[in-house]
């Protein structure tokens, strides 16, 4: 009688384990992170997901070999800046300066003012955040030729919430006298970015990211630092992005599409020095220009865009960017949803610009 006791409830535990396991392998949450299957269909025929530094650290490989002037400087993030690989062939020009970020700053400027190219890594949180003092004066005072890379930028850092989120770096870096600010879109952008930066005498500061997107660019789009380049002509109004937030918004282009409306979108991986004759033509086409940024509307792209057409050529002009409040911990598009940044939001406020073109609204 006790074995058949044991028996039967075996039986019944092997029985109760099948539907479980068919209810927890569920995958389709994973998707939420971005706009996969859409922006190939839509964009490139590549499948494979890369961040952009990612792409930073395989252009800082390729300095390595090609330039021995150049140096990477790292505040304990090696693996997560992507400055590993640099770290184990040229152990030589790696300098580990442990959680100590601004002395990082100080070094690296000495190290410019006596010829080297210095890369500073981290996370955008500490750098520019908490070492600006010394960029500010050890660096941009001196123009010491120093270049920033700092990932985990904007609200699709995702789940590392508000701390790690830095949505101010860019109006940051702006404001710096003879600081240059590159926003790459992608994987092949921040490559080339990278490399663009090392050419160029005097600070810059490279805007990366943490999550895996689709490329938005290709290996032979040309890169021409402080010009915009258009991913999508149009007529009706133009919509103006940096960085991946760009994917949302060619998915909001699609569905604008559908209704008619022809949006052109340029993409503005330069935020300083700005395309102002760019900018002033573009708006003299459309007659109407919607920015989209994943940072505050404050200091960002809406504002040096606002800062040129203010004088230069007036049109409607709307700013999409965060307002006025911190991140936190979720999902990079639950996020974006949340501040009105994903690819629907984006396209609603399209409709309204246009609107506003028309007479239609004041």
């Amino acid at each position: 009688m006790v074995k058949k006791k044991i028996t039967k409830k075996v039986v019944k535990k092997a029985v109760v384990k099948k539907p479980i396991k068919k209810e927890t392998v569920r995958k389709p949450a994973a998707k939420t992170i971005s706009i996969k299957k859409p922006a190939v269909k839509l964009l490139t025929k590549h499948q494979t997901l890369k961040s952009t530094r990612e792409g930073f650290g395989e252009a800082i490989l390729e300095l390595g070999k090609t330039n021995k002037n150049v140096v990477v400087l790292c505040a304990d993030l090696t693996e997560s800046v992507r400055a590993n690989e640099f770290a184990k062939l040229y152990s030589e020009r790696f300098f580990q300066c442990g959680v100590a970020e601004a002395n990082m700053v100080g070094m690296a400027a000495g190290m410019a003012l006596e010829g080297k190219i210095p890369f500073v890594t981290s996370f955008g949180s500490f750098v520019p955040n908490r070492c600006l003092d010394h960029i500010r004066q050890s660096v941009c005072y001196n123009q010491a030729n120093v270049k920033f890379a700092s990932t985990h930028c904007g609200l699709i850092t995702g789940e590392d919430g508000a701390t790690h989120q830095p949505l101010e770096d860019i109006a940051i870096m702006r404001a710096l006298p003879g600081m240059t600010v590159l926003v790459p879109a992608d994987f092949n952008e921040a490559k080339k970015a990278t490399l663009a930066a090392a050419r160029v005498h005097g600070p810059v500061y490279i805007r990366l990211t943490r999550p895996g997107t689709e490329m938005i660019t290709s290996e032979r789009s040309e890169f021409k630092l402080g010009k915009l380049s258009v991913l999508k002509e149009g007529k009706d109004l133009a919509i103006i992005g940096c960085g991946p937030i760009l994917e949302q918004v060619l998915l909001a282009v699609k569905e604008l599409g559908k209704k008619k409306i022809n949006v052109k979108v340029v993409n503005c991986h330069t935020l300083k020095p700005i395309d102002a004759e760019g900018l002033v033509a573009i708006a003299r086409e459309t007659g109407a220009i919607l920015t989209v940024e994943d940072h505050q509307v404050y200091g960002g792209l809406g504002g040096a865009v606002a800062e040129v057409l203010g004088q230069r050529f007036s049109v409607p002009l709307e700013i999409l960017g965060v307002k006025n409040s911190f991140g936190e911990s979720g999902k990079p598009l639950e996020l974006l949803k949340k501040h009105g940044l994903d690819s629907i939001s984006i396209a609603a406020a399209a409709e309204k610009l246009l609107k506003r073109k028309q007479g239609l609204l004041p």
